[in-house]
């Protein structure tokens, strides 16, 4: 008995310590805009993005082998739109782009991409936190009807980053939307 409560005790110890190692190798997480002439870039990150969503959305890829055309022109063209890329000691991580509406202090998470081996190490609550710190103003943040994990993630970092202080409802289309004031 004592033995397996060692080896318990040195498992849970070795994966916490694996784990905050993991999770320490990306603390340098920054998001950093994304320029005109790194269009393509961004343009590829939506196909992993794609790819992932499409369990939800039912995405299909076309005929060269390629998801749905994502408006990446349009996010770095218009001036509602500000893109981001979400990176670690240079190392791309993921993007976010935020828009802004009716007013300059009305915002919302437009995409938000983390890539999966990435995932659950804490990047997307530093990149989020980041960008509601930059943008001050009321916030809406929308996920669709069957993204529970990403409906967990933001719950999780909007509670926390709002102090409890923000409003949760569902749309027409049951999609899930978390609203706060940061200003």
């Amino acid at each position: 008995m004592r033995i397996e409560l060692y080896i318990q005790e040195r498992l849970g110890k070795y994966e916490e310590d694996s784990y905050q190692k993991d999770r320490m190798r990306y603390v340098n997480v920054y998001i950093e805009e994304v320029l005109l002439n790194e269009e393509h870039i961004l343009r590829n990150m939506f196909e992993f993005y794609d790819y992932e969503f499409s369990q939800y959305l039912n995405f299909e890829v076309d005929k060269e082998g390629l998801f749905r055309r994502a408006p990446v022109t349009e996010y770095l063209s218009k001036d509602e739109y500000k893109s981001f890329f979400i990176k670690s000691t240079g190392t791309l991580l993921g993007f976010v782009i935020v828009k802004t509406t009716n007013s300059k202090l009305s915002f919302e998470i437009e995409q938000f991409f983390i890539l999966k081996k990435y995932n659950g190490k804490g990047i997307g609550k530093q990149a989020a936190i980041q960008i509601f710190d930059r943008f001050k103003g009321n916030w809406k943040v929308t996920q669709v009807e069957s993204n529970y994990p990403a409906q967990e993630f933001w719950r999780n970092v909007i509670r926390s980053y709002s102090n409890n202080s923000y409003r949760e409802s569902n749309d027409d289309k049951r999609r899930s939307i978390q609203e706060f004031n940061n200003a």
